[in-house]
């Protein structure tokens, strides 16, 4: 099943491309906002929610690519699109000039809603623990 293609751009308040990339290409800095636990080795980042001892959910990503201070790009290791990917690339916004954190993903047409929903909440995290 073809997945369609999902384009986010979220303002940060960061001064310095090096803080937000410590956020999105790092074990550390993925577990203060995407999931639970985060494991990275060699290339496969493991992501976890819930407790990692008892009730959880866990997904593999390949590292397609990751290039410091401006993106990383993952690939889910069981996905079946071979157009579907996920990238966090730290951009700057045209209008304002401010560092923003552009994210692709993809998802089933019925599903975009809820993965937009899903990066909205992944911001706020983003937000209330690194302050951006």
């Amino acid at each position: 099943m073809q997945k369609q293609r999902l384009d986010l751009e979220y303002p940060l308040s960061a001064r310095k491309p090096d803080i937000l990339w410590s956020l999105i290409s790092t074990d550390h800095g993925l577990e203060r906002w995407i999931a639970d636990r985060v494991v990275e080795d060699d290339g496969v980042i493991t992501l976890t929610w819930g407790d990692p001892w008892g009730e959880h959910h866990s997904l593999s990503a390949n590292v397609v690519e990751r290039q410091k201070n401006s993106h990383i790009k993952l690939r889910w290791v069981d996905e079946d699109d071979p157009e579907a990917y996920w990238e966090m690339r730290i951009g700057r916004s045209e209008l304002t000039e401010e560092i923003c954190l552009c994210v692709v993903d993809y998802a089933p047409a019925e599903d975009i809603d809820d993965l937009h929903g899903l990066w909205d909440g992944n911001l706020d995290r983003l937000h209330q623990s690194s302050g951006l």
